[in-house]
């Protein structure tokens, strides 16, 4: 029974598939359509207001009475210099006025925004949180708990899901380098190839391991099973289904990827991601101006970046992609979760019958 793993047990899902909590691409469509077929939907909450996760999770609770999670950016110090913001600003001037857009600054990051998405979360009594970026205070694990909210943290290292382990926090993923989008990484770490990871993880810690990382289909989930994983996270699968909120051209240039036009880049938020390589990449990363920590380029781009969106401009847009692009397909999330879970059911078949 391939679906029955420490991560089906502990979740009461069917299947031990996750989707991602892409941070601006989830929908209450794409969270549901994945938890009513048995696996797990996730909130991308990362950038959302507390009034907005709220309208979010009401949404989803009208779209399924399964278990789902949302997915949150743990906050850090940021260490900046006015200087280097203007330095930034005056890069990416050309691209303001491309779209008669005013210069954006830099918000004002509190704490509270992330203490205050966590009240919310009990308050509404959300089955499963999961973290991106670190891990939270002691405290907040604390309360969590004391919820019955299961808890879950990303580590790109076996270093980092130790401290995930450590913490207190209930499973983690082992998030590695083919992986689409922001790294998970809240150390100083060099990345690591999902298929070396995964064991080493399993392991060397307790928790229920969640595979990520170029896992697109039945085969990567089930050698992500074989090596020990209870589970597998998938993003850039369920990016390019139709539930999604990624703008069409964002999809299409995912679909039309090969491998090898991914790159990992800081410089549309501040921390490394991958996605497809486009003129903006190209163009900051050879100016040699500073790139500013986490938010704080998010937010000088961000303004940019939508408009690109809405001009179908793939040369400015953040197009986050995994490095297995060439297996990605535009259907509907619910038959695209059918038809992983039948591959495999008939992989397992065809191993068993060529085996006897």
């Amino acid at each position: 029974m391939w679906n029955s793993t420490r991560l089906t047990d502990q979740l009461s899902i069917a299947y031990p598939i996750v989707q991602a909590g892409m941070a601006g691409s989830t929908t209450p469509e794409l969270v549901a359509a994945i938890s009513n077929e048995g696996g797990l939907g996730t909130i991308g909450a990362g950038y959302m207001t507390t009034d907005v996760l709220s309208d979010e999770i009401e949404a989803v609770r009208k779209l399924t009475d399964k278990p789902f999670a949302v997915n949150l950016f743990v906050p850090e110090d940021i260490q900046y210099d006015d200087s280097a913001i203007q330095m930034m600003q005056e890069k990416l001037k050309p691209y303001y006025d491309k779209y008669d857009l005013k210069t954006a600054n830099v918000k004002i990051h509190s704490e509270q925004t992330f203490l205050d998405k966590i009240q919310l979360l009990m308050d509404m009594e959300v089955p499963v949180v999961s973290f991106t970026f670190g891990i939270p205070a002691q405290q907040i694990i604390n309360q969590l708990k004391k919820k019955g909210i299961i808890t879950i943290g990303t580590a790109s290292s076996i270093e980092e899901a130790r401290m995930i382990e450590q913490s207190g926090l209930d499973m983690v993923v082992a998030q590695g380098f083919e992986a689409g989008g922001h790294k998970g990484a809240f150390t100083k770490t060099r990345s690591i190839g999902t298929m070396a990871l995964i064991p080493q993880i399993v392991d060397s810690v307790s928790l229920p391991v969640i595979a990520a990382g170029g896992i697109m289909d039945a085969r990567g989930m089930l050698a992500s099973l074989m090596l020990g994983a209870s589970g597998v996270q998938m993003g850039t699968t369920f990016l390019t289904t139709h539930e999604s909120k990624a703008p069409n051209v964002h999809k299409e240039a995912i679909i039309h990827a090969q491998p090898e036009d991914t790159t990992v880049t800081k410089i549309f938020s501040g921390k490394s991601a991958r996605g497809i390589e486009n003129n903006f990449i190209n163009d900051l990363e050879t100016s040699g101006t500073n790139i500013l920590p986490y938010p704080l380029q998010n937010d000088l781009t961000t303004s940019i970046r939508q408009s690109a969106a809405k001009n179908g401009d793939t040369a400015i847009l953040h197009m986050w992609c995994g490095q297995a692009p060439t297996l990605a397909k535009k259907v509907n999330a619910q038959g695209l979760f059918r038809e992983i879970v039948a591959h495999t059911d008939q992989l397992i078949l065809d191993f068993k019958m060529n085996n006897i």
